[in-house]
């Protein structure tokens, strides 16, 4: 209950912010990036207080003991730049330049039933069914490329 209670608060805070940032706003998404039209440069100054505050909070969060809500910390063990990360970022900003709309103000947003933003959930939720696809067939072909190996050796 307790780690249902933490998610739900951190939840609300997540979504009072963008709603507050004006990022649940399609056009003005779009407005911040039509930077050789009608440019506005607001939601750069949120996306700024957002990097200081995360910056604080996960130095806070290292060296600080485990969390009040979890055994251990998952902290990113990969610090590459592949081709997955390139893709997956390009993607993701394609799609919020088309749409002006991430998938956290999307799900904000869902309450409207806009026709459009259903089409977008829709599509990110395939999106994410074809990744876990995706990963796992990589992963079972590792898993026989292994096999393979041992039966070999």
């Amino acid at each position: 209950m307790t780690r249902l209670a933490g998610s739900f608060a951190c939840g609300l805070i997540f979504g009072l912010g963008l709603l507050v940032s004006g990022m649940v706003n399609p056009a003005k998404v779009l407005a911040f990036l039509d930077i050789f039209g009608a440019w506005d440069p607001s939601l750069a100054v949120v996306m700024a207080a957002a990097l200081a505050v995360t910056s604080f909070g996960y130095a806070f969060a290292r060296r600080r003991g485990p969390p009040f809500l979890a055994a251990q910390s998952y902290w990113p063990t990969s610090q590459s730049i592949d081709g997955r990360l390139i893709a997956g970022a390009t993607i993701f900003g394609v799609g919020w330049g088309l749409v002006g709309l991430c998938p956290g103000p999307a799900l904000e947003n869902l309450v409207t039933l806009s026709p459009p933003l259903l089409v977008f959930i829709a599509a990110m939720i395939v999106g994410m069914v074809a990744q876990d696809l995706l990963q796992l067939h990589s992963m079972a072909r590792g898993l026989r490329e292994q096999a393979q190996v041992s039966a070999d050796g």
